[in-house]
């Protein structure tokens, strides 16, 4: 059971964020089959509601029975919690993963809480309460993952969430436009009106150079919280803290081509090509280096705190 269990977690991070798998790969074989098992009902959940396979190809009515799945998520999750053995990979992956770590239990069920802002189509009025999602959906992630790698010092914690949100911040930059195609916004309404922007017309050209000022100030911030990521690197066993380095050079350069390539680099999926990603671990090999000599302890002044 435990290799077909991997066996699967496998398939579904090679198929579904291939950022993560090129990351993932510098783990030490324990630590990357515990990732990828976590990665893998991450990932089945969010698929679960969105109605999605492996992140892609999204259902026409992925609206209909959204409820009721998240409920049957909840249930599932639930038993994995209490320690119940299942025949689904996918939660026993979790099971063992919460198990063997000691992973509060509370941590799955706050990514839980994020989906179901999802599903109650939660409107985002200030930047706060999109950090609040963000939290949900990848903060909590972030630790967990860490807490997969050794980590139980909360200060360390917290730049394991600072950089979910960063890259959740980097995400809602990159698909604003695919977002509002299926009615999500998660950029602020007060941001959007900073910028003249009352309602998101996804497909109207004219809209799109404010949209991409708007996104702007969202990678900026996330700046501040790659920034901050970066100060805990140096706290993580050095493959970890290559892998973590690695994510986040990758998803760093896709805000930089978001950034640079203006409102046109809507037109396809902004992403990082395979001779990109090879000089990024590179370069985050150099950082794992840097941060173990030079020990910069950003403060956290100003920046969203983990509940």
């Amino acid at each position: 059971m435990s290799d077909a269990v991997v066996a699967s977690s496998e398939v579904s991070i090679a198929q579904g964020s291939q950022s993560f798998a090129a990351a993932a790969r510098l783990f030490d074989k324990q630590t990357r089959d515990d990732a990828v098992m976590l990665y893998a009902w991450c990932r089945y959940c969010d698929d679960v509601v969105d109605g999605q396979t492996l992140g892609h190809a999204q259902e026409a009515d992925f609206r209909s029975g959204q409820s009721e799945r998240l409920e049957r998520l909840k249930q599932r999750t639930a038993s994995a919690l209490r320690g119940e053995r299942s025949d689904d990979p996918v939660f026993e992956a979790l099971r063992r993963v919460v198990a063997r770590h000691q992973i509060p239990h509370r941590h799955p069920q706050e990514l839980l809480a994020g989906f179901a802002m999802d599903v109650a189509d939660q409107h985002y009025e200030t930047i706060e309460d999109t950090l609040v999602y963000c939290y949900h959906v990848a903060g909590v992630v972030g630790v967990m993952m860490a807490m997969i790698m050794g980590v139980r010092d909360p200060k360390v914690l917290d730049r394991a969430s600072d950089l979910g949100l960063a890259f959740q911040l980097t995400n809602i930059a990159r698909d604003v436009i695919d977002d509002a195609r299926v009615g999500r916004v998660y950029v602020p309404a007060e941001l959007l009106r900073k910028h003249g922007i009352s309602d998101i017309r996804p497909d109207d050209r004219s809209q799109w150079p404010a949209l991409h000022a708007a996104a702007l100030e969202l990678l900026d911030l996330a700046e501040r919280y790659y920034d901050s990521a970066y100060a805990g690197m140096s706290s993580l066993p050095p493959r970890s803290a290559w892998a973590i380095g690695a994510a986040r050079r990758v998803y760093r350069a896709i805000g930089s081509k978001l950034r640079k390539g203006g409102p046109l680099a809507w037109e396809t999926r902004v992403s990082t090509s395979k001779a990109e990603k090879i000089r990024l671990l590179g370069l985050a090999l150099g950082d794992v280096g840097t941060t173990r000599v030079i020990r910069r302890d950003t403060p956290r002044t100003g920046l969203w705190q983990r509940p």
